[in-house]
């Protein structure tokens, strides 16, 4: 899978506004007992904060599951494997050392999948960060830490 040039300033390149309102609904994932096992650790590495926003408690009780704000950030850990990663000309990132694979639907921020893991780890964000990726670099030590590479 190529990971293209930088999702930040791919996503600044982009014009328009975005609204601040639009949370997202949670669906915990159900993954394998070995993917289970990493997002477990997953969720007790997770910062408290992230991009200002701290860590909350709506949505599904789950340790495959956390959101900041009111689902300004929403991560799913355990998620399948997005069939967009099969395409080659895939956008990527780095964010501090972990690689994420964008998805940008049409109705919703954007969507951010971890690539070369041994569990998929989603990120969504809201339409307020349709032009910034930087919240990804919050989860890159505890994404390391818990969930290793292939």
């Amino acid at each position: 899978m190529f990971l293209g040039p930088s999702v930040a300033a791919l996503l600044l390149a982009a014009a328009g506004c975005s609204s601040t309102d639009a949370a997202v609904s949670i669906t915990v994932p159900t993954p394998s007992p070995e993917a289970a096992g990493y997002c477990r650790a997953l969720h007790k590495e997770l910062p408290r904060t992230v991009a200002g926003l701290d860590l909350g408690d709506a949505g599904p009780k789950s340790e495959l599951t956390a959101e900041w704000g009111d689902g300004e950030i929403v991560l799913r850990c355990g998620v399948p494997r997005p069939a967009k990663m099969d395409d080659p000309m895939a956008k990527g990132i780095d964010a501090n050392g972990v690689n994420w694979l964008l998805e940008q639907p049409d109705d919703a921020g954007p969507r951010f999948t971890t690539t070369y893991r041994k569990a998929y780890v989603e990120v969504t964000l809201s339409e307020a960060y349709a032009h910034d990726a930087s919240p990804l670099a919050a989860f890159g030590p505890a994404v390391r830490k818990t969930v290793p590479g292939l």
